[in-house]
């Protein structure tokens, strides 16, 4: 997955395996200085390991005897070893590799396998270096505030702005904590500044410090992203839009609508939806401007495979703008 990032994991794995090398040599610098005889311990091991090999591969008479005794002695040692470090106040395990992650031993591989700690390696390689960052430093739950909303309920409406919106970040956190086992993907609409995107941007933050892989584009820059697959080959940026855990595309209706952008977008819809890859996708557009706007086949999966969340009220951001003016 996301092939552009493979070569940076390793480079990361290499950099946790050297430091703790590092660490290991100052460990065993440590014992030598103070109790030498543990290290000495150590050297008969390795040797009685390697008589061990290669007795092993020997065909003599009493080579299950000989096998046995080696054993036995490098059993011994072991247990002096140990008994040597506690009785001096060291962990059994002091002069042992500490891995960060025990079952791939830092490599990030369990055989041909990729161990568990490799794909939160990659969520964090790409969080570091997208514009997501910065965002989601403001934008998230933590600062989500309800009191922007109006608590009263206009006649054309069922439920007040503030209401509705409660609402929707129930369903928010529903899609968050059933995101690994559910197929459900979401489709915020309503007019600008209704807090679609800042939503959006919450519901980021919360799957990417859980582990999973989010990209966030804008429709304008995912059409120029697909344009650049297309006609540069560019696997790499199709594997990364295709394969993320989370594809989030933002105002979508604001890009130039021709009828590459409809059918490569209906491409990427439908290979994501074939592979259970979720998407989040906000527009301003109510149900009939996409309906007129895009093509039928783009517009079914949008109304019947996405889970329709409406938001409305006025413009918190107006709202804000004004009350935090100065006169």
């Amino acid at each position: 997955m996301v092939k552009g990032y493979q070569s940076n994991i390793i480079n990361v794995y290499e950099n946790i395996r050297k430091f703790e090398e590092k660490s290991l040599n100052k460990r065993r610098e440590e014992i030598q200085n103070k109790i030498p005889q543990i290290i000495d311990i150590e050297r008969e091991i390795g040797k009685l390991c390697v008589r061990l090999s290669i007795t092993i591969l020997n065909n003599s008479e009493n080579k299950e005897n000989e096998l046995k005794k080696l054993k036995e002695k490098i059993t011994d040692l072991r247990i002096k070893k140990s008994e040597m470090l506690v009785s001096n106040t060291y962990p059994l395990d002091y002069l042992d590799m500490h891995y960060m992650c025990n079952r791939c031993k830092d490599t990030g591989f369990i055989g041909t396998q990729k161990c568990s700690c490799y794909k939160q390696k990659l969520v964090e390689l790409y969080y570091e270096n997208s514009e997501l960052k910065t965002i989601l430093e403001k934008n998230n739950f933590s600062n989500f505030n309800f009191e922007l909303y109006s608590p009263h309920k206009s006649d054309d409406v069922r439920k007040s702005p503030r209401k509705n919106l409660e609402d929707i970040v129930s369903k928010s956190w529903n899609f968050i904590e059933s995101f690994s086992s559910s197929d459900e993907n979401m489709l915020f609409l309503g007019n600008s500044g209704t807090g679609k995107s800042f939503l959006s941007y919450c519901i980021a933050k919360e799957l990417l410090d859980r582990g999973h892989l989010v990209v966030y584009r804008t429709a304008e820059t995912l059409i120029h992203d697909l344009k650049h697959i297309r006609f540069n080959n560019s696997d790499e940026l199709e594997d990364l839009l295709i394969n993320c855990d989370l594809l989030i595309i933002d105002d979508l209706g604001s890009e130039q609508i021709t009828e590459f952008s409809k059918t490569e977008l209906f491409n990427l819809l439908n290979i994501k939806l074939l592979k259970n890859r979720k998407m989040l996708i906000s527009t301003n557009c109510g149900l009939e401007e996409l309906l007129k706007n895009y093509s039928e086949r783009i517009s079914s999966r949008l109304l019947g495979e996405f889970t329709l969340c409406k938001f409305y009220g006025d413009d918190i951001r107006i709202g804000q703008n004004i009350k935090n003016r100065k006169y």
